[in-house]
C-alpha cells in the first residue's frame, strides 16, 4: 500500500504602489510594498502525467506539451514552459492548482504573484534551489507575456516581498519604514486591464510627448521626496506627495469615475492622502490613515462611497 505524497505548497503576496505608477515605464523612480494579507498559493504534486496546471479562479487548464486552445489559458501553458525550460526538464510531470486572494485587474500584481508562487512550489517539486534573482527574472518574463511593457516593479516587489525603491536599470533600495504606516485598500469593484492603462499612456506621450513628459518628471519629483517622507516617518507629507500624484494621474487621463468617488470619500474621512494604485481605469485606490483608529470610520466612508472590498494593510519595516 502507497501513500500519496503530500502537495509542495507555496504562496505569494500583492502588492500596491504608493507613489509613481505609469511614470516608472519611462525612467522615473516608484516606491511599491507587498500586501501579505492577499496572497497567491500554489500546490505541486508528483504526477505520471506531463506537467499541467489549473487556475481555481480563472477556470483554466493547461499543459506542457498540449497547445491552450483558450486565449486565458495560454499564459498558464507559457508558465509551465518556462518553469520546465529553466529547471531543464523536457519531460516534466506533476499537478499544478492554483489559487488566489488577489482581485484579478485590480492593479495589486496579480499576474506576478501567481507567477512566482507556482515557481516556487514547482521548485520544491523538482528537488531544485531558485534564488531570488533568478525567480525575480522569470516571473518578469511572465509580466511582459501579461502586460507588454511592465517596468518590472511588480515582479520586485512580490518575488522579495518588502517596501522598495524602484528605478528601472538600478539596484533595488529595499526602503527601512521608521513609523508604520496604515493604509486602506478600496477596490471599485470594476476590474481594469493594466496593458490597455499603459497603452493609453503611450498614447499621450506619443502624441503629445513634451507634455507627457512633463507629467512624468513631476511624478518622479514627488517619488523622490516621498522616499524620505516614509524611511522618516513623516505621514502628513507623505499623504500630501500622494495627493498630488492623484492629481497627475487625473491628468494622464487614468483615473476614473469610481476611482475618484473612493479618494474623495477617503479625503472627507480624515485619511492623509489617497491615490490609485496600479494601472487605473478601475481597480483599487489607497489611503494613508493618520492612525489604525481612524480605519473604522474611513471604511465606513469608503463602503458608503461603493467600493466592493476593503483591505487594510500595515507597511512596517
Amino acid at each position: 500500500m502507497s501513500c500519496k505524497r503530500p502537495p509542495h505548497r507555496s504562496s505569494a503576496p500583492a502588492k500596491i504602489i504608493l507613489l509613481g505608477e505609469h511614470a516608472v515605464v519611462y525612467g522615473q523612480p516608484a516606491i511599491a510594498a507587498p500586501v501579505p494579507s492577499l496572497r497567491a498559493y500554489a500546490s505541486a504534486q508528483p504526477s505520471d502525467n506531463a506537467l499541467n496546471a489549473r487556475s481555481i479562479e480563472l477556470n483554466q487548464r493547461a499543459s506542457l506539451h498540449r497547445p491552450a486552445h483558450a486565449a486565458a489559458a495560454r499564459p498558464l501553458r507559457q508558465l509551465l514552459q518556462l518553469a520546465a525550460g529553466y529547471f531543464g526538464l523536457s519531460d516534466a510531470r506533476g499537478d499544478l492548482v492554483i489559487q488566489s486572494d488577489i482581485p484579478v485587474g485590480g492593479g495589486m500584481g496579480s499576474s506576478a504573484a501567481v507567477s512566482a508562487a507556482a515557481m516556487r512550489a514547482l521548485a520544491a517539486l523538482y528537488g531544485r534551489q531558485i534564488p531570488e534573482a533568478d525567480l525575480n527574472q522569470l516571473v518578469f518574463e511572465m509580466e511582459k507575456l501579461h502586460h507588454g511593457t511592465p517596468s518590472g516593479i511588480d515582479n520586485s516587489v512580490v518575488v522579495y516581498e518588502r517596501p522598495i525603491y524602484f528605478e528601472h536599470g538600478k539596484d533595488l533600495a529595499p526602503l527601512t519604514v521608521k513609523n508604520a504606516c496604515h493604509i486602506l485598500i478600496a477596490d471599485t469593484g470594476h476590474a481594469a486591464k493594466t496593458s490597455a492603462a499603459v497603452a493609453r499612456v503611450r498614447q499621450s506621450f506619443t502624441e503629445n510627448q513634451a507634455a507627457t513628459a512633463a507629467i512624468f518628471a513631476r511624478i518622479g519629483k514627488l517619488v523622490r521626496s516621498a522616499r524620505p517622507a516614509l524611511e522618516g516617518g513623516q505621514q502628513r507629507q507623505l499623504g500630501a506627495l500622494m495627493n498630488e500624484n492623484q492629481r497627475l494621474l487625473r491628468q494622464l487621463g487614468i483615473s476614473s469615475p469610481a476611482l475618484d468617488t473612493l479618494v474623495e470619500a477617503s479625503m472627507a474621512a480624515g485619511a492623509l492622502g489617497a491615490k490609485l494604485s496600479g494601472g487605473g481605469m478601475g481597480g483599487n485606490i489607497i489611503a494613508l490613515l493618520e492612525r489604525e483608529s481612524t480605519c473604522q470610520s474611513v471604511s465606513q466612508a469608503l463602503t458608503g462611497a461603493g467600493a466592493a472590498r476593503i483591505v487594510h494593510c500595515v507597511i512596517d519595516r
